[in-house]
């Protein structure tokens, strides 16, 4: 189809514009203070919306059990605003984000618009791949869904991180196994709109640019993070080989301020050393007896709920005590760490996410509600995160 001369946007000196605007984006990414990430999510979203004129741009990011989170958004005033939402995993299937990582910009001018057939050579032996192709109509279900988000049009860009992997070693596809699908940015439009190549190009520039500086300020903070439990690790050890075990309890640093926990404590040779909020004497000997019983083929437990995990006697410990991490010292001596509950509110749009439901490959259904509600989650502290569990062991 031959492109439009009396768009602007195609013509050399359009094309040139757009990637000035990308440059002049990515400037200004670059000179924000480092360490805050929030930031430089709603800075991006802003840049986007300004580069682009969707009513609505949002910063989606997965979190580990792969439900997403809007934490960014730059919308127009008459909108309802997304920020803060949570979405279930299902929303986005293990397939979508699979060509994601393969074709970084995905537009959809008009969710109503009719599907054009694309027809291959009677000749080839094979089907098309259009793994590629931006030409590929959307899911009829996602066409769907965005109607019953009262949304026409939309652009699509994948966030992508280093993963810390091998860069030589790739994955199915040709796709490096070190990268990493973080989020997504996200544009949406209430009436159809077609963004011209170049403009989408500028566009896959910047996230390009504010992929690498998320990476960036992710590294950063894990460094910073490492350094604190290295240096906390290295006096405790010294402790170890100067003074008798309870020093880890007794002095300072102690073994509190090597994760973040609410209470820990240290039983050794048949005493119990308790710091901050923690279990009582003979709370914490059934703990042990449980242990004992049901992981004592293990070197350590982590949970962020005792409950869940299967302690009979988590209701007696109330909301003080409602996650646990614990390393053996010898089959009966431990260290403990404990967390207490939280009782945080999550907002959802439409839907939550359960952690069993799995994208199963099968016929997808669009959602038609996209109300908020909220759940409070009790009776769980904060999960450990594996940075932490690799201080401990």
């Amino acid at each position: 189809e031959p492109a439009s001369t009396e768009d602007p946007a195609l013509s050399i000196a359009g094309a040139v514009q757009s990637q000035k605007l990308a440059v002049r984006a990515i400037s200004r990414l670059q000179a924000l203070p480092g360490g805050d990430v929030k930031l430089l999510c709603d800075t991006v979203v802003e840049h986007v919306r300004e580069l682009t004129g969707y009513d609505r741009v949002m910063v989606y990011r997965f979190h580990e059990d792969e439900h997403g989170e809007v934490v960014a958004e730059s919308r127009r005033d008459d909108l309802e605003p997304y920020i803060g939402l949570h979405y279930p995993a299902t929303d986005i299937p293990q397939a979508s984000r699979f060509l994601f990582r393969q074709n970084r910009v995905r537009m959809i001018a008009d969710c109503h618009a009719t599907p054009v057939k694309v027809i291959q050579d009677t000749g080839l032996s094979q089907p098309l791949c259009l793994v590629g192709s931006t030409l590929r109509a959307p899911h009829g279900c996602h066409a769907q869904y965005m109607a019953n988000m009262g949304s026409i049009a939309s652009l699509v860009m994948a966030v992508i991180i280093s993963s810390g992997g091998d860069d030589e070693q790739t994955a199915r596809g040709g796709i490096s196994s070190a990268m990493k699908l973080l989020g997504l940015v996200v544009c949406h439009h209430t009436s159809p709109r077609f963004i011209p190549f170049p403009l989408r190009y500028a566009c896959e520039f910047l996230m390009q640019a504010f992929g690498l500086q998320l990476n960036m300020e992710l590294q950063l903070a894990h460094q910073l993070s490492e350094k604190h439990i290295l240096r906390t690790q290295t006096l405790l050890c010294d402790m170890l080989l100067r003074d008798s075990p309870t020093g880890i309890v007794t002095q300072s640093p102690s073994i509190m301020d090597l994760v973040k926990c609410d209470g820990a404590a240290l039983y050794y040779h048949g005493k119990y050393y308790p710091l901050g909020v923690t279990p009582t004497e003979s709370q914490i000997k059934d703990i042990i007896e449980w242990l004992t019983l049901c992981h004592g083929d293990s070197t350590g437990l982590s949970t962020d709920s005792l409950a869940d995990a299967g302690y009979l006697g988590a209701a007696a410990l109330g909301d003080a005590v409602c996650g646990m991490a614990v390393a053996y010292i010898t089959p009966s001596d431990y260290l403990f760490w404990f967390r207490s509950h939280t009782a945080k509110e999550i907002k959802w749009g439409g839907a939550k996410h359960h952690p069993e439901d799995k994208d199963d490959g099968q016929r997808m259904h669009p959602r038609s509600s996209f109300k908020a509600f909220l759940e409070v989650v009790k009776s769980r502290s904060l999960p450990w995160e594996n940075a932490e569990m690799d201080a401990i062991h």
